[in-house]
């Protein structure tokens, strides 16, 4: 069978597989890239939380004590436990981000520092906010 620009199509089973995730071993810049994906989404679905919070300011003080008591349980206390910890990494890996768009960082050894330095800052951040909550 020959496709419009006169070449021969492969069939399916000899064509070969495009790499996949599953191929490559997961390094740190890949996973750290994937986290900042993620963790974006998370904010996003977490700033809704926040927006519950402020509607229940505005409605008065039932709506409030109530929103607050919801927010003081202990799944609650958890879900805003990772949406911190995910607002502090993508702060701290945008900043790592705009050094690269600076044209600085991208050697090896300066990436894997960075990114270390990320998820320490990351950890340290998120802790330090909790404790002192």
């Amino acid at each position: 069978m020959h496709s419009l620009w006169g070449q021969k199509q492969m069939n399916r089973s000899t064509r070969p597989l495009s790499p996949h995730l599953q191929v490559y071993r997961l390094q740190l810049t890949s996973g750290l890239s994937v986290l900042h994906r993620g963790t974006g989404i998370l904010l996003t679905i977490g700033t809704l939380l926040l927006v519950c919070w402020l509607a229940a300011l505005a409605a008065g003080p039932e709506a409030y004590a109530a929103t607050q008591a919801w927010f003081g349980t202990w799944y609650m206390k958890v879900l805003l436990f990772g949406w911190s910890a995910a607002l502090f990494y993508h702060l701290c890996n945008g900043i790592r981000h705009l050094f690269w768009d600076a044209g600085m960082g991208y050697e090896l050894k300066h990436a894997y520092a960075s990114g270390y330095a990320v998820l320490i800052a990351t950890a340290v951040l998120t802790l330090a906010t909790w404790i002192a909550a």
